[in-house]
This record gives structure tokens, sequence and C-alpha cells, in this order.
């Protein structure tokens, strides 16, 4: 198995912007009748900080074989800075850089060509002044004709 794996430390320090924190509700059914069940996320925090972690990685993947079978065996979370994947993950790793909420010019994702908002002003434009009766034809950055 060569698969990588996803380490995340410090579960516990989990923020929610609002009053999500109130509002939030974690539910689930027991099968029985009338089992519906519900929590809100400080409930959830309380008992078992790892779960709010867990729901939210594996809501964000599509329901299938991949995701059962694969990625929550490689999905490890601690609820501190202590983890058993030193070897994988020492402690000299650096940290991923905070992700802005927008897209500016002056940050990117190595996507040069997609980070500058006059980029894709440009494409905007030129697929709007397409004629309609001429068919979709992608035309790359790169090539003689663009």
């Amino acid at each position: 198995d060569m698969g990588d794996h996803v380490v995340v430390i410090n579960a516990e320090k989990v923020e929610f912007t609002g009053n999500k924190w109130k509002n939030k509700l974690y539910r689930w059914h027991t099968g029985y009748p009338g089992g519906l069940k519900q929590r809100t996320a400080k409930e959830m925090l309380e008992r078992n900080p790892l779960k709010i972690m867990k729901k939210a990685i594996l809501g964000m993947l599509r329901r299938n074989t991949l995701r059962h079978s694969f990625m929550e065996k490689r999905l490890f979370l601690y609820t501190g800075p202590n983890h058993p994947h030193t070897r994988e993950l020492p402690p000299s790793t650096p940290a991923l850089p905070p992700v802005p909420r927008k897209i500016s010019h002056d940050f990117h994702f190595g996507l040069d060509s997609y980070a500058h908002p006059e980029t894709f002003q440009r494409e905007i434009r030129i697929s709007r002044n397409r004629k309609k009766n001429r068919p979709y034809t992608r035309k790359y950055r790169n090539s003689p004709d663009f």
C-alpha cells in the first residue's frame, strides 16, 4: 500500500463562525421508530471533538467505495499535538499556508494563468463573443490562434 495518509492534529481547536456552536445540529437515526437523535455542535465538541472533524471531512467526499474503503482507513484524527505518525510527519514539517477567501493577483495556487482577474475576464469576453452556430473549440493560451 503506497497511499498517502491524512493526519489532523489539534482537532479540539476547531472553530465555527457566527452562532453555529448553538444552531448547528448533528442528526442521526437509530433505526427504531421515533429514533431521530440530535446534538448541537457545542455538545459534540464536549463529547467527542474528533467526530466534528471526521463528519466535516467525510461530508466533502462522495459516498462511494473509495470513500468507505480507501479514505476512512487513511484519515487519522488526534486531539492534541502528539501523534504516533512522527516518522511520516516529523515536527520539522512546515505548516500549510492559510487559504485566502478570494483569489487575488498577489496569491495563486501554482496556476499563474488562472490567478489573474484580467486573464479570467479576457476568456469570458472571448467565449461570449462566439457566434451560436459555430461549434465550440477550446483555444489554449499557448496555441498560435488564441
